[in-house]
């Protein structure tokens, strides 16, 4: 399952959700219209430089005090959406996981138990408030979920080999009714041909977390900071999502040889990526 956080390292892939403005409720309907007339906005760096500041400072700030204004903008078909960073919010809900991806020890010294305690009870607090809340981006640290994948298809894949002073960029883009009917039909194949397991359980989930937008959103998938782990000429030949589709393909029509050569794409594409995970 993917980690919902602002407790970002630059090694990170995110899923984000973008809402048309009709589907936000006054006054924050107006507040996201009058942001997205703003000429200059942050970017996905910038909201990853503002947490690791945060995370630097002493005593450390596992969430920040209030939640962000900020949100990123796209016109999709000449709709404006908007992606809300909630920020806060995603840090509350990355510290409930910490503990499973950090060394008790570790996690003392990057945030010491006190300021986890406190968080917490902040978001009791908070959460009691608003029940139904839930964040527009997922992140993913050292890896892209293969659940991620199936939301999306090889044809909407985005590649920008960057330059000197720009980042490459590796990204897909799909309707939300495009991304909710993948997810049906690939659990309908892997309940039918493979047991319960965390590619199943993961694609429940992120499948859930798609039925709280509207349905004319627009789905992201961004490689985000993923692209500096892996080299140039492996990235630009990346097609992970084909290979996940060939492989629920190959399942459903009983083929567990193709299966299994796409599994194996895939765990050599990104084998790269776990040894640089396990030297840091």
């Amino acid at each position: 399952m993917s980690k919902v956080s602002s407790v970002i390292v630059p090694y990170a892939a995110y899923l984000r959700v973008y809402e048309p403005l009709a589907a936000f409720p006054e006054p924050e309907r107006a507040h996201w219209t009058r942001y997205a007339r703003r000429a200059e906005r942050p970017t996905y760096q910038d909201e990853l430089r503002r947490s690791l500041a945060d995370l630097l400072a002493t005593p450390p700030v596992a969430v920040p005090a209030h939640e962000s204004a900020d949100a990123f903008v796209l016109d999709v078909d000449g709709v404006l959406c908007v992606c809300p960073w909630r920020t806060r919010l995603r840090g509350w809900q990355a510290l409930e996981e910490l503990g499973d991806e950090l060394p008790g020890p570790v996690l003392d010294a990057v945030l010491p138990p006190v300021v986890r305690l406190e968080a917490a009870q902040d978001y009791e607090r908070w959460l009691a408030r608003n029940p139904d809340a839930r964040p527009w981006i997922r992140t993913a640290t050292w890896q892209v979920p293969l659940n991620w994948f199936v939301l999306v298809s090889d044809e909407e894949r985005e590649y920008d080999k960057g330059t000197a002073e720009d980042a490459p960029v590796l990204r897909y883009r799909t309707p939300m009714v495009q991304a909710r009917r993948r997810v049906a039909r690939g659990l309908r194949t892997l309940r039918d041909t493979i047991d319960e397991g965390p590619l199943i359980d993961g694609l429940v989930d992120v499948g859930r977390w798609l039925e709280e937008f509207h349905p004319r959103s627009l789905v992201e998938l961004d490689y985000g900071g993923l692209v500096h782990t892996l080299p140039a000429g492996d990235l630009e030949g990346d097609h992970s999502a084909a290979d996940v589709a060939e492989g629920i393909a190959a399942l459903r029509r009983g083929d567990g040889a193709a299966a299994g050569e796409a599994y194996a794409r895939l765990v050599e594409r990104w084998r790269a990526v776990r040894d640089r995970r396990s030297a840091n």
